[in-house]
């Protein structure tokens, strides 16, 4: 499989040298030259097949044999190492659990499987060392530092906000140490990211260090989010073509789910469920981008003005606005509905969310108040924990900690001020 540029179709690349650079020369996001249609067989015997063989199937095609079966199957493995239930909350409306994980969110799986994959490719080859430079609103971080912690070859950098990540989000990224930095910026996410996409074009860096981006915008973290929807629809009903509701903000998910479906999973319809971080809802009311800086909210991996992933959600959809708007609808919600929503269904079924699975319940529920036909599943990227101050406020309740984030809250900070691109630079250049 060959992966193109989004910038220059010209431009293209293998997957082993697509996922070393992150990002084309020409700065585009890679896209693979064409999109693998499962046999209706594999749909056949999903009830029957294991996790592990059914993300082995999915992932194989954009792989080929660029890593041996056996190696790609230990890497699968270990970035499954846990459980994604379907917890069903009415009759139409389930929430499928994605924080089950070492980090407790979503992002798990990605971070884990890219640090497979670029290890393997550190072993075989002569790449020598790797700096893997990311920027974070929240997740991320954490997740990318869990999963190349102590990877030989690796060293992982990560730009974060100041004061808008949540406590337990800044000690997962922050407290990990050896090969792994945290950068502490004064901004908004999206300062973050422009600053990793600086980088990556400054040939004073790229000459000295061999940089890849462990964002969602790495075919490696992006492509096997696609794992989440095939294990949703194992859960789900015979025959059901359900609605998936995703927490939206750099749209990496959401875009790994529409593949899914052009794959041919059965699904009838995406709902990217917003903040006030509405650059995309603006694009499906009014058919024009137009991107905007970030704000903050209690949904913070979602402050994202202008998603990078959004291309490719455009690409699957070849630029067709028509075709896009029949499969995909968005929704944006302020604060205090996200804050209703958490106490809403805390009272009603019993069920805790955390602000960004609050934001994917509402956007699940408005969709489906005018399609109220479709079976609802609504994406819980998150633990309540990790926005601990936020949720006991709104239920009036204390809630629980684990053992592992009582353990984390002990660690110490370690992290590093910065307030421009040449800060950044300075620290790459010095190490």
């Amino acid at each position: 499989m060959r992966f193109y540029s989004l910038n220059d179709r010209k431009h293209t690349s293998d997957f082993e040298n697509a996922v070393v650079r992150g990002l084309a020369p020409d700065k585009g996001l890679y896209f693979p030259e064409r999109i693998e249609r499962l046999p209706d067989s594999f749909f056949d015997q999903l009830a029957d097949l294991d996790k592990e063989e059914i993300a082995l199937r999915v992932i194989r095609p954009y792989i080929g044999t660029e890593i041996p079966e056996d190696e790609l199957l230990k890497i699968i493995k270990r970035s499954l190492d846990f459980d994604f239930p379907v917890v069903p909350l009415n009759e139409n409306i389930s929430v499928l659990e994605l924080f089950h994980g070492p980090t407790m969110a979503f992002k798990d799986v990605g971070a884990g499987f890219m640090a497979g994959c670029l290890g393997y490719f550190i072993k075989k080859g002569n790449l020598g060392n790797v700096t893997v430079l990311v920027a974070t609103s929240g997740d991320t971080g954490g997740a990318v530092a869990h999963g190349f912690l102590g990877v030989e070859g690796i060293d992982v950098v990560i730009l974060y906000p100041k004061g808008k990540v949540s406590e337990v989000q800044e000690k997962q990224l922050t407290s990990p140490g050896r090969n792994i930095s945290a950068l502490e910026v004064e901004g908004t996410f999206d300062d973050c990211q422009a600053m990793v996409k600086k980088a990556f074009l400054d040939e004073a860096i790229t000459t000295q260090r061999k940089l890849t981006s462990a964002n969602s915008i790495n075919l490696a973290r992006w492509l096997p989010q696609m794992f989440y929807y095939f294990l949703a629809y194992q859960q789900l009903k015979v025959n059901a073509k359900p609605v998936f509701s995703v927490p939206s903000g750099n749209f990496g998910n959401i875009c790994a789910g529409i593949l899914a479906n052009a794959m041919g999973l059965p699904v009838s319809h995406f709902v990217a469920a917003n903040n006030r971080n509405d650059t995309v809802v603006d694009f499906m009311r009014t058919g024009k981008y137009k991107s905007r800086k970030s704000v903050q909210t209690i949904s913070n991996a979602m402050d994202v003005g202008d998603p990078s992933n959004f291309v490719r959600v455009l690409e699957i959809f070849q630029q067709e606005f028509s075709q896009l708007k029949n499969k995909f609808s968005a929704y944006s919600y302020d604060d205090e509905a996200t804050k209703k929503a958490i106490k809403e269904v805390f009272s009603e079924y019993d069920y805790l969310m955390d602000p960004h699975g609050a934001v994917g319940y509402l956007g699940l529920k408005d969709f489906l108040k005018d399609h109220p036909q479709y079976q609802g599943v609504f994406l819980e990227t998150a633990h309540p924990v990790k926005f601990l101050e936020t949720v006991e406020e709104v239920i009036g309740e204390k809630v629980p900690l684990p053992e592992e984030i009582k353990d984390l809250m002990t660690k110490q900070k370690k992290s590093l001020q910065i307030k421009t691109y040449e800060d950044l630079k300075g620290f790459l250049l010095d190490e």
